[in-house]
Parts: structure tokens; sequence; C-alpha cells
């Protein structure tokens, strides 16, 4: 859609160009058909009958977004509604976790076989005087990409992993690497929370020293 827009006749791309895209497609859906059996005689024609198609097919997709996300939300809040409790997890992070965990979570015996599962588990990869840990590749991408926002949130509004994103970047370790050792953390608050779903969450007193054990596990 941009990019007719970008080519279409100087009066359409004038008036289409500043808006956003939901007005874009509130606006060219609007336009008025053209009648079956006539002829696009201008340019203008054309690209207003190209827009709108593009902008039909746009809705109809979305629409049917909107009635199906009404069911995973539905059906998450059901089976882990302490999941949905915790800070910065939404329907999408916990549906991947619960499959991640699958049917029977028991089966998995600590929190670090989840964060395994997860591919949340740094591998060592240390040599000579470097001292680092490399992407694990093993487990569930999906859920791996599911702690990602977790990760990247607590950096935001968490105190206490603050302090530890400013000493680890102090001691030299890469943004990358030192979400990869966050990821650990929210892993094991969910595992906790999969296994023993009436577990209430209490920050440690110490943040900083639960993520330092953290990343030691």
């Amino acid at each position: 859609m941009h990019a007719l827009v970008v080519t279409a006749p100087d009066d359409l791309r004038v008036r289409l160009r500043p808006l956003p895209m939901a007005e874009l497609i509130t606006l060219v859906a609007a336009f008025r058909p053209v009648r079956t059996g006539a002829a696009l005689g201008t340019p203008l024609a054309a690209t207003k009958l190209a827009l709108k198609g593009l902008a039909v097919r746009y809705r109809q997709p979305s629409a049917e977004i909107e009635v199906l996300d009404v069911h995973p939300e539905h059906h998450v809040s059901t089976a882990a509604p302490a999941l949905l409790a915790v800070k910065g997890v939404g329907t999408d992070i916990a549906g991947a976790l619960l499959v991640a965990a699958g049917d029977n979570p028991q089966r998995l015996h600590s929190e670090a076989a989840f964060a395994s599962l997860c591919g949340a588990a740094p591998i060592p990869a240390s040599s000579g005087r470097t001292n680092r840990h490399r992407l694990s590749r093993g487990g569930g991408r999906d859920a791996n990409r599911a702690l990602y926002p977790l990760a990247i949130g607590r950096m935001g509004w968490d105190p206490a992993t603050r302090t530890y994103v400013t000493r680890r970047t102090a001691a030299g370790l890469s943004k990358p690497e030192i979400i990869r050792c966050l990821k650990r953390y929210p892993a094991r608050e969910i595992y906790r929370l999969l296994v023993q779903p009436s577990a209430s969450l209490v920050p440690p007193a110490d943040g900083e020293a639960a993520q330092r054990s953290t990343i030691a596990s």
C-alpha cells in the first residue's frame, strides 16, 4: 500500500501519504467501488481500485484475528491464572510457555530443566582469559522468544535488574550476553508457577544476589 501511495497521482499521494496505517486503511477501504464492466480510464481510478482491494484483504484477516484471540485468552486464563498475574506476562507469552511445559509440567525435575527446555540455559564458552557464555540453540525457540520481552522489560522497570546489567556491562559482557543470562530468572519463576500454581511470587530481599545465584546455576 505504501508503494502504491508513493507512485500514485499527485493529488492522491498528497492526500494519503501523511496518514498513519490505521487511518489509511479506513479511508481507502471506503473508496467508491468501480462498476462491473466499467473501464479503468485513468491511473487515478486504477490506483484507487488497487488500494481498496488491499485494504479489504487487510481487514479480513485482522477481523479473524480479533475473533480468534478470544479463545487463547480464555484457555490460558483458565489453565494458568497465576502465570498471567506475573508482571509482563500476557496471553501470547503465557501460551508459548505452557505449550513448552506440556500437559504434565511435573515431569520437569527442576527449574534448570525447564530453562534448558526453553533454550534459556547459557552454555559456557570460555577460552583462556575470556569468560563468557554462548546462546543455547537447544530447546523450544518459541518459548525462548517468549522469555525475551520479559528480560527486556525488567531491564526497564526492575531496579535490581538494572543494577545487574550495569555491573555485567562494566565486566565486559555485551548486551546480547546479558539478556541471555537474564532470561534464566523469569524461567525460574515460571517453573515454580507451573509445578505449583498456588505459589505466590515473593520478591527476594536481595534482588541482585538472586540474579547472581540464577546466573551461577
